[in-house]
Parts: structure tokens; C-alpha cells; sequence
């Protein structure tokens, strides 16, 4: 392994944890809402700082108190060059989280399972500790099960490898239970891809349909979201961001990282969706459209994880942008794709931030996002 894959590698394991060729802006945007005053130009700035910073493309979406917003800057394709549009697709990652949980929740208010039961009861022999592990603790990542991604990420080339992988989600809980428990269930936090591959298994068996059928039924068709999906190929169909890294080194051509493999990730991190799209699906969230008051406020009960106010629910993360005011929803990483997607705790002000690089991205790039997501979801 080259020491440009190494560091790879490593900055790919650390965004599965839970976490981003300069040249000039195509910037262009559309909106809604009237008046739409500093805090939309500073955002358009900003889109446009993060393609300077080396990010091909960035779009983003904003929806507050004065309408919505969508923004966008730089180029879909470095290829043919086509500008980013509002509508174009991009794998999601681990925004997928939210969606699985959902589901799951549904089940337990439909009381086919139970937050507390323990694993084995629903999904028998899949986990050698099935007795201890709960449905709760699988959704806030308090399991202890170990991250079968960390394996995957050690093989030699592994992004490349990963991208043609052909992995069952069998296969997947398989390099996560050869390695080992992290610590004992419930005692400790430490995200871990494989808790959502388990959950997807659950779903499939309580309902005896795919996965993917299962949250298109649930969730995409109710809210209409017409270009989300849970693929099942390494195809990315309709129009859409191109993902790249820069897999050589800054001085080599960029990686293509569009055509993927949704095997390594399943329910963990393989949807597809558009910023529209996304703010849709959690604005009905926290709406109460897709789940009962008192189990979406456990969706929200926050764990925290880190000194910077970061904290996880069941399948939501929450983000402190604004002083005192937390913002919920997801991150997604993924090879050539970082999503965002948050809505402040009030409902008042949503954004989702797409761009087309995400491992190779610069410590500039990085902060540019973070100044995006402030500034969409704090007030003036």
C-alpha cells in the first residue's frame, strides 16, 4: 500500500466514524423567497470559496423563515464541464442512517419489536451476542460491535477495491464479529457501520421484503420523493454529481468515483438522493408525518460523544452550529461524496450540503463547509 493510499485509508476510517486543483467558480442560483438579503450572498460566497478551495462542485439548499434557497457553484463533471444544478443526484452515505431508523421505528410503533428487546428474539443467530445487544443500542451505535468498514479499509488499494466489491450484509456482520466486540453492550459509544448493516437484516426478516423495497414503500413514495433510492447496483442514473478523489496525490489526474459498488455499505450508507429531497424526508420526520411523538423524541434523546458538542440519537446526529442551539440529522462520507443535512431543533431553518470530493478534500475545504452549514442554519 503506497503511502498516498495509507493516508487514504486512514482519513477514509476516521469519516466512517462520524465526521472533507483550485480554480475559478461557475456559481449559479435560484430561489423562492423574497428579500433575500446578506446571509444569501455570504452563502453564495461560501459555495464558491469551497470550489476555489478544490471542491469540482457544491450545492446546497436552504429553507427558513423567508422561503428556500438553492445555491450552487462549480461543475458536476470535470470532464465535460457541466455546471452543478439544485436537482442533480449524489450518494448520501450515511444520511442512509436516518432513513433505516425510521423504518425501524415504524416497526416498533407498529409493535412488531421492541426498543429493548434483545437482538436474538427478532433476529436469531445473526449475532453471537444477540442475547445482550439491543434494538436501542444498534440504533445510537452503543452496541460494541466492531466497525466491519475498519477491514475492509485495510485491505490493500482500498478504495479502488471497495468500489467492485461484492459483499453480502452476511459477510459484512462476518469481518466484524472475526475481530471482536469494542467493548461490552451498553457500557460505552463508538459508531460502527455494521449496526445499521444488522438493522437492515431485522427489517428484511420482520417483513419479508428487501431492504430497499421496504424504505421505498415506508418513506420514498408517501413523501414523493421522486429521486431518492436505495440502489442496488454501482449505477448512478438520471442527471447527478460526478464523485472524485484524488486517489495519486494533488499532482495526478482525479479518481472518477461516480460508478460504485453499494455492497460495502448497504444500510449503512448506500442511498441516493437530491438536497430537495432530502429536506423533505426530514422535514415530514420532524414533522411527526413518519413516526408518533414519543418515539420521535427518543429518535431525538441526544448521547453525547465528543468535547465539541457533537451527540447521536437513533439514527440522527446532532451538531451544535449556532451558540446554544443544537441542529439535527445526518452526515454522510462516502468515496467522492460528503453530504450534510440538518434542521435546527425549533424546525425554523434546514439546510443540505452536497459535494462532489470528500476524502482528498483540504483542511481549507473543511472549514469553508463548516462556515456553509453555520451560515445556513444560524440566524443573521
Amino acid at each position: 500500500m503506497s503511502r498516498s493510499t495509507t493516508r487514504l485509508a486512514t482519513v477514509l476510517l476516521a469519516a466512517a466514524t462520524l465526521v472533507p486543483l483550485a480554480g475559478p467558480a461557475f456559481a449559479g442560483t435560484a430561489g423562492t423567497a423574497n428579500g433575500a438579503g446578506a446571509d444569501r450572498t455570504a452563502l453564495q460566497h461560501a459555495l464558491d470559496q469551497a470550489v476555489a478551495d478544490g471542491i469540482p462542485g457544491v450545492i446546497a439548499e436552504v429553507r427558513d423563515g423567508n422561503g428556500t434557497w438553492r445555491g450552487t457553484s462549480g461543475v458536476a463533471d470535470l470532464g465535460d464541464g457541466r455546471r452543478a444544478t439544485a436537482a442533480d443526484r449524489f450518494r448520501v452515505g450515511s444520511v442512509t442512517k436516518s432513513f433505516v431508523s425510521t423504518v425501524v421505528l415504524q416497526l416498533v410503533a407498529e409493535g412488531r419489536l421492541g426498543l429493548d428487546d434483545p437482538i436474538e428474539r427478532d433476529l436469531p443467530g445473526v449475532l453471537a451476542d444477540g442475547r445482550n445487544i439491543t434494538v436501542r443500542q444498534l440504533l445510537n451505535h452503543t452496541s460494541g460491535l466492531y466497525d466491519y468498514l475498519n477491514v475492509v479499509l485495510s485491505q490493500p488499494d482500498p478504495i479502488r477495491t471497495a468500489r467492485t466489491a461484492t459483499y453480502t450484509p452476511q459477510q459484512l456482520i462476518a469481518l466484524s464479529a472475526a475481530h471482536g466486540p469494542q467493548f461490552a453492550p451498553g457500557t460505552s459509544w463508538a459508531y460502527s457501520n455494521t449496526n445499521y448493516v444488522v438493522l437492515g437484516l431485522m427489517v428484511e426478516h420482520l417483513t419479508g421484503r428487501p431492504l430497499g423495497e421496504e424504505i421505498t414503500r415506508r418513506i420514498i413514495h408517501p413523501l414523493h420523493l421522486r429521486n431518492t433510492s436505495f440502489p442496488t447496483t454501482a449505477h448512478l442514473s438520471g442527471p447527478h454529481l460526478d464523485g472524485y478523489e484524488w486517489l495519486d496525490g494533488p499532482a495526478a489526474a482525479p479518481t472518477d468515483l461516480t460508478e460504485f459498488s453499494p455492497s460495502a455499505v448497504w444500510g449503512a450508507g448506500t442511498m441516493i438522493s437530491t438536497a430537495d429531497d432530502l429536506n423533505r424526508f426530514y422535514r415530514a420526520l420532524f414533522g411527526g408525518s413518519l413516526l408518533p411523538s414519543g418515539l420521535l423524541a427518543q429518535m431525538r434523546t441526544p448521547h453525547p460523544i465528543d468535547s465539541d458538542g457533537r451527540a447521536y440519537g437513533l439514527g440522527l446526529e446532532s451538531r451544535t452550529y449556532c451558540a446554544g442551539t443544537p441542529a439535527w440529522g445526518h452526515s454522510g462520507s462516502v468515496a467522492g461524496y460528503e453530504t450534510f443535512s440538518f434542521t435546527t431543533a425549533d424546525g425554523a431553518r434546514q439546510i443540505t450540503l452536497s459535494l462532489n470530493r470528500n476524502l482528498t478534500a483540504s483542511p481549507a475545504a473543511n472549514d469553508t463547509i463548516n462556515q456553509i452549514l453555520t451560515l445556513g442554519l444560524c440566524k443573521k
